[in-house]
């Protein structure tokens, strides 16, 4: 009986052994696609700081209504996107809120692809190494020696492409989390210097 278990635990497992060589391909792609992307991320990471830091920091509740002017008319997309919405919001907090969620939600969703990447690159690698191993033994106990270096040779390339997936998408997680955490801080920063001013302005009235 154990060895009619065996041998359907043996089967499934060598069945599965493309379907986790075709993953560990497409994840391989997949994190070489998101390395250029991030490179492209990080030029324009680079020109937003340029241009929005200088005004973030001499922003106050009296200057604040001027920003949505001083920004370049060619300063678009991500952060300047969502500073002018929360403007066209003509100060309502719910808009204002409604914004600030849909940016964490923009952010969660880039980042899904480097928690992919980080999380089910080491476990198709180490499935890709542990089902080679069991043709790679029994080539080894009946003399095939051919056998055992090939299936052996599987396992280690498997190891490698899921581990350089992984690395690609930790990297790239680590740093955008806090790309992202600075962007939603600067957003937040905005929306409550405007609702101090509007507050000021309805004590003074």
């Amino acid at each position: 009986m154990m060895n009619y278990i065996s041998d359907i635990l043996y089967w499934i497992s060598t069945g599965l052994m493309v379907p986790v060589i075709l993953l560990l391909i497409f994840l391989f792609v997949r994190s070489l696609v998101l390395l250029g992307g991030f490179f492209g991320q990080y030029q324009s990471m680079r020109k937003r700081e340029a241009l929005l830091r200088p005004l973030l920091n001499k922003l106050t509740p009296l200057t604040v209504a001027d920003l949505a002017s001083r920004l370049p008319d060619d300063a678009t997309g991500g952060t300047f996107t969502y500073i002018r919405d929360i403007f066209a919001a003509n100060g309502s907090r719910a808009r204002m809120s409604h914004i600030l969620a849909g940016a964490e939600m923009k952010a969660d969703k880039d980042l899904s692809l480097s928690n992919t990447l980080a999380k089910m690159g080491p476990t198709l690698g180490l499935m890709g190494t542990l089902i080679p191993m069991g043709p790679a033994l029994v080539g080894l106990a009946t003399g095939d020696i051919a056998s055992m270096a090939y299936n052996m040779q599987v396992a280690f390339a498997t190891t490698v492409v899921g581990l350089f997936a992984s690395a690609i998408g930790f990297v790239t997680k680590q740093v955008k989390q806090r790309w992202y955490l600075r962007e939603i801080t600067d957003l937040e920063l905005i929306v409550d210097l405007l609702k101090e001013a509007d507050g000021n302005e309805t004590t003074t009235d």
